[in-house]
Order: structure tokens, then sequence, then C-alpha cells
């Protein structure tokens, strides 16, 4: 490929990439958070970048709730243990609870919705929904890696006299082991931040604090979003 194929392609995944609503979402969330990181919770261009973009964020976010609730309907993969699949629902109902809570934050930030009490109400009833889904997220990947684990020591003694490393079973099986991690990283660190929200513990989880996982965590979901490069064609 010559260097002008190259960057068409490369403009082609970027492209792909930023029209997704959910891409676009991750990149505002990072300012966000970094602007928070910044500011430190003391007023400022950085504190005003940080509320802006919050609210901004909503938008993105308008009707979300149903990807959440359409996942709390359907029907689990076979074989999965009980408690990972109350777990995962309950996931799900907390999340999706947050994503519509947050639409009545958005009216009411917006001067749509007037009751001002209510609105501060439902925003941190809507961030326990948050802290609550996080938590059962770090949980169903603890428990997803542990079973994936079992599975992939079980294939390795099968594969024992062969290089396992060809094996596309064995490959995909540590592809899932390695996002299973990253995940259970990045619900880890939005549990810290929904901590810091909520102001838990303000004392050892500030602003900046807060700040610097919440970045942390949109970088490991703008990396998630990323697409896959096209396969070239070997000759």
């Amino acid at each position: 490929m010559s260097s002008l194929d190259v960057a068409r392609a490369e403009l082609a995944l970027a492209v792909l990439y930023l029209s997704k609503g959910e891409a676009r979402d991750k990149i505002c969330r990072a300012i966000q958070y970094g602007s928070k990181f910044v500011s430190n919770g003391e007023p400022g261009t950085a504190q005003n970048v940080d509320k802006t973009t919050s609210l901004a964020r909503k938008v993105f976010r308008l009707f979300k709730f149903i990807n959440d609730l359409h996942a709390l309907v359907s029907p689990n993969a076979p074989g999965t243990p009980l408690p990972l699949i109350l777990l995962g629902k309950s996931k799900n109902a907390l999340l999706s609870t947050f994503l519509f809570l947050d639409q009545i934050v958005w009216l009411g930030r917006t001067g749509i919705y007037k009751n001002k009490e209510r609105t501060e109400l439902l925003g941190r009833i809507s961030l326990f929904c948050w802290l609550g889904s996080s938590v059962c997220t770090t949980l169903v990947e603890i428990g997803e890696i542990g079973r994936l684990s079992a599975s992939t020591k079980k294939l390795e003694k099968a594969l024992k006299n062969t290089d396992k490393y060809k094996n596309e079973e064995y490959q995909s099986k540590v592809k899932k082991s390695n996002e299973r991690t990253i995940a259970l990283v990045k619900a880890g660190l939005d549990l810290v931040v929904a901590v810091g929200l909520l102001q838990l513990a303000p004392k050892k989880i500030t602003p900046r604090v807060t700040g610097a996982f919440g970045f942390t965590s949109s970088l490991i979901s703008c990396y998630q979003l990323l697409p896959s490069p096209p396969k070239t064609k070997t000759t």
C-alpha cells in the first residue's frame, strides 16, 4: 500500500470512529474529567469547562436507558451461573435507572423542569444507581475472568503437546480474558469516580482524584470503542 492509501484508510477509520455517538460522548467525558482534575474544585475556566461539558454530554445520552432496558429483558448466554446472571441484570436495571433519571436532571439544569431541589435529589439518586451498577459490573467481570481462567487452563492441558498459541480457541479465550481485565479496571475506576461525585469520602477522594480516575476511565472507554483495522490481503 502507498502512503496515500494508508492515510485514506486511517482517515476512514477516524470517520467511522467519530460517527459513533458513544465515541463522541467518551471524548467529551475525557475533557470533562480532565478539566475536573485541573480545576480541583476551584472556580475558574477549568471548572466552567467541566460543568458545560457535563451538561452537553447528557444530550448524547438521550434515551440511552433503552439499551440497558433491552439487555435487562434479553436472555443470558447458556451456561452462565445464576449469581452472575442476577448481578448482570442488577447492573442493567441500575444503569438504566441512572440514565433515565439523568434525563430529568438535564431538564432541570436547562431550566425546562423548574423544581431545583427535586432535580438535585434525583441527580444524587442517579449517581447512587451508577455506583451500584459499577459494583455489579466489577463483580461480574471478576466472576467471568475466573470462569475464563478455569476454561483456559483446561484447554492448555488438552493442548499440552501442541503449540497452544496457534490454536484459535485458545487465542480467542486469551483475547476475551484481556478484554474482561480491561473492563474490570475501568469498572474499578468508575467506582472511585462515583464515590468522588457523591462526596462519600471527600478527604481521600478529592475533585482532583475524581478527575484523574475519570479521565483514565474515559481513555479506556475510548480505546474500547476503537474500530478494528481492515485486514490487508497478502499475496
